[in-house]
């Protein structure tokens, strides 16, 4: 089970370069939201918003605790 806290924290401070999609598992959205620089921005936040509101999954499908 992957950190809900730790997760935020990661996109937070580093969401832009996909780190928090690396943590949970995500390596090929990880990959795309490195490139692209967390889809200028918009990707990022709502990352951010899908993870503080408890609506992002590991890539198992596992909600984040």
């Amino acid at each position: 089970m992957k950190s809900k806290t730790v997760a935020l924290i990661l996109s937070i401070f580093l969401g832009e370069l996909g780190i928090d999609r690396f943590y949970v598992g995500k390596v090929g959205t990880g990959i795309l939201k490195l490139l692209t620089a967390g889809g200028l921005g918009i990707w990022w936040l709502i990352d951010i918003i899908l993870i503080a509101t408890n609506n992002f999954t590991d890539k198992y499908g596992n909600k984040l605790r």
